[in-house]
């Protein structure tokens, strides 16, 4: 199996989508629960990424760590909050907000 040439995703969510009355339109139901965890996957891994340059960071710096990669741990806890599936154990409330670089 493979990815079939010509399936793109839509960036975006769906337009029709009623979050008053999400269960009107089935189809921009699923749609707009796909865009949902698709954006929770692309936050997942850009966590990911920013955790190896942190440990790459860490090993290179080694005792300067604290001064050197201070900007990479910010980034780190900022991309790291809201975006738990809740098995942590800890209510979403406690997760904190999403910070959005301006």
């Amino acid at each position: 199996m493979g990815r079939k040439k010509g399936v793109r995703f839509e960036e975006g969510a769906p337009d029709d989508f009623d979050p008053e009355r999400p269960y009107d339109d089935p189809v921009a139901m699923l749609e707009m629960r796909e865009h949902l965890v698709r954006e929770k996957w692309i936050d997942i891994e850009t966590a990911k990424i920013l955790r190896e340059r942190l440990k790459w960071c860490y090993r290179v710096e080694g005792v300067n760590h604290l001064q050197k990669c201070r900007h990479l741990v910010q980034q780190y806890l900022d991309s790291t909050r809201g975006i738990g599936w809740g098995k942590d154990g800890r209510h979403p409330d406690q997760h904190g907000p999403k910070v959005v670089p301006e």
